[in-house]
């Protein structure tokens, strides 16, 4: 029988440029789709709640940054061991994989523990510091206190995802993500309105409003995140449990880990500090303003989910071939994968340029949202290019276990470039200051990620 291609590569075999090209597509495809069905949730959250009115949205945009910001951290905790996880295997080393795997969900899952406590114990305080009006800050501290305490389910969910993913299996989280899609329309419907129809007939629900969304999102979260456990536990070719190894601590392992995610992780602490100090910029432009930005991320997250896919394939790629002692391939599928990101983005952007008043208005039935979420968005769209650039390249490198160098170009370019223009540019011109801002920041971090990625001394972080 023909060997797989991920097989080949940890073989050695002889790989042409055309099945270099089939192997990235095997595995950012179904990525893409995982992400994309992320987004898909989180445009089902903002058009229930939009519905709701300007108030309901700008509770959930407020908190954003600071969603980002323990969503970050729980993804670093993750990052420092599927690397591992993914150059073991490619070195062929699958129960050394499986210790690592082990010791990676008591460590990050006790960590979504400690920061879930953290964020309900602040879910309070946060909207007021942030600078939200009196209106909207009891709904957005329901959202933030329910999104805090489901963290650990999250952690879950991204840690059994990942692991799967730095096996090679992208289709099965890419098939539980679609259908924690499915799980958040109905959770949604049961949670956000007091009644809801379907086809003639009436359903009640709980009518929590905003507080509903994040009820129903975290419930999708929870049922996906058994699921995907159970993929990876029990039906994993390579990481399945097997009687007679046991849960043992190896300082290396963790070592290494915390190389890994530490940098990954304070370049989310920082670059959410400048997230807050964005929508403290962005808050004084009024409601309006707010549920135009959020809206504006959220309608753009589904033109750069894709890059994050390609970049999800591109850890893979390049932490198996490290593991497997390929360094002939390793420069190769770097450049392929981030040309790949690029030009799929490129489509993407032009794509968001031309509906953006569509995408806007899926969210929102306010004029005045659709009018100014739409101007921002075209200026966004020519970034997206050099935002693939950034984002498949941090992918490539993660693989190699190159993090410190990619989080600081990050901090470079949103502190150096991002803040100080939307400062300078929000009080004289609103919102389109701060996307204009935004572009500048996105296209000079991706120019940096290219230099580092011709270079090629990302790939000396894995020895």
């Amino acid at each position: 029988m023909k060997r797989d291609l991920l097989e080949g590569l940890r073989a050695g075999d002889t790989l042409t440029t055309g099945d270099q090209i089939r192997l990235v597509a095997q595995l950012s495809v179904p990525a893409i789709m995982a992400q994309l069905s992320h987004i898909v949730m989180q445009y089902i959250d903002a058009s229930m709640v939009g519905s709701l009115g300007a108030s309901a949205s700008a509770s959930i945009g407020l908190m954003a940054s600071s969603t980002w910001l323990f969503n970050g951290m729980c993804n670093a905790a993750v990052t420092g061991f599927t690397v591992q996880v993914a150059q073991r295997i490619g070195a062929g080393e699958e129960k050394t994989a499986r210790s690592i795997m082990r010791q990676a969900f008591v460590y990050a899952v006790g960590f979504a523990l400690l920061i879930a406590a953290a964020g309900a114990s602040i879910s309070g305080i946060l909207p007021g510091w942030l600078g939200g009006d009196a209106s909207i800050c009891a709904g957005a501290t329901a959202y933030f206190l329910i999104y805090a305490l489901s963290l650990p389910f999250v952690q879950l969910n991204n840690l059994a995802g990942g692991m799967l993913q730095a096996s090679g299996n992208m289709r099965v989280p890419s098939v539980l993500h679609v259908l924690m899609c499915l799980l958040d329309v109905v959770f949604n419907m049961l949670f956000i309105f007091e009644e809801t129809t379907i086809l003639g007939l009436r359903i009640p629900g709980a009518g929590m409003g905003v507080a509903g969304a994040a009820l129903g999102t975290a419930l999708a979260q929870a049922v996906t995140a058994l699921l995907m456990l159970y993929f990876l536990m029990l039906r994993s070719p390579m990481l399945r449990l097997r009687r007679g190894e046991r849960l043992t601590f190896e300082r290396a392992h963790l070592r290494r880990g915390l190389r890994i995610a530490l940098p990954i992780g304070a370049e989310r602490i920082i670059m959410s500090g400048a997230q807050v100090m964005a929508t403290r910029i962005v808050a004084p432009l009024g409601t309006v303003a707010i549920a135009a930005n959020s809206f504006g991320v959220t309608a753009e997250s589904l033109c750069y989910m894709p890059g994050y896919g390609i970049a999800a394939a591109a850890a893979t790629l390049i932490g198996q071939s490290i593991g497997a002692g390929r360094k002939d391939l390793t420069k190769r599928l770097g450049a392929l994968t981030a040309s790949l990101g690029i030009a799929v983005m490129t489509v993407s952007g032009a794509l968001m340029y031309v509906l953006a008043p569509v995408m806007i208005g899926i969210m929102s039935p306010d004029p005045a949202v659709v009018e100014l979420g739409a101007r921002v968005l075209r200026i966004e769209a020519f970034a997206e290019p050099m935002f693939a650039a950034s984002i498949v390249c941090a992918g490539v490198f993660r693989g190699a276990g190159d993090t410190l160098v990619p989080s600081i170009f990050n901090f470079v370019s949103m502190w150096g470039v991002r803040l100080p223009i939307a400062a300078l540019l929000a009080p004289r011109i609103g919102l389109v200051g701060v996307w204009i801002a935004m572009a500048a920041d996105l296209t000079v971090g991706g120019i940096l990620f290219l230099i580092r990625l011709a270079r090629g001394k990302w790939m000396e972080a894995s020895r």
